[in-house]
């Protein structure tokens, strides 16, 4: 048996690392976001700064290189046809809009009331207008989740 590297597999392992950088982290917000409001209050600001941030300068940036190696792949195998490829290319969409009309506003939101409620001291306690902001980017975020294991089963099984 023999290897031949192509470029198409060059390129499908592009997209696949990409996948990986854009959305790899977002499964770890939901360990550690809820962890760090209990324990460690005084750091969300610096952790809704850093989600932006990761969001604008990682998850991005990623996106476009998945699109742009997505589109050859479909292209090059023909198979823009097939459901396993308008229904990820319809929730990349949706991701890299939700990313930039959704999730960046409200992170740079929580960042600012978590330094307002918190004073420069950092000592103080979060509001309730914070929590309840959290909540909804939280659910927000899960279902983001959902839409990425969505996209994985449908290039991974093909149905």
């Amino acid at each position: 048996m023999s290897a031949t590297l192509t470029f198409y597999g060059v390129v499908l392992s592009v997209h696949i690392m990409a996948v990986v950088v854009a959305f790899g982290f977002s499964f770890a917000y939901p360990v550690f976001k809820p962890w760090a409001r209990r324990y460690h209050p005084s750091s969300m600001p610096v952790i809704h700064d850093m989600s932006e941030r990761l969001g604008k300068l990682v998850m991005s940036p990623a996106i476009v290189v998945v699109l742009i190696c997505g589109i050859y792949l479909a292209s090059d195998a023909d198979v823009w046809s097939e459901v396993w490829v308008s229904v990820p290319l319809l929730i990349l969409i949706v991701i890299g809009g939700l990313g930039g009309a959704y999730f960046a506003p409200r992170e740079r939101k929580l960042a600012e009331l978590a330094r307002r409620d918190l004073g420069g001291s950092g000592t103080g306690t979060l509001s309730a207008e914070y929590d309840a902001l959290a909540q909804q980017v939280s659910v927000a975020a899960y279902a983001n989740c959902a839409l990425v294991l969505i996209a994985i089963f449908f290039m991974a099984a093909k149905p």
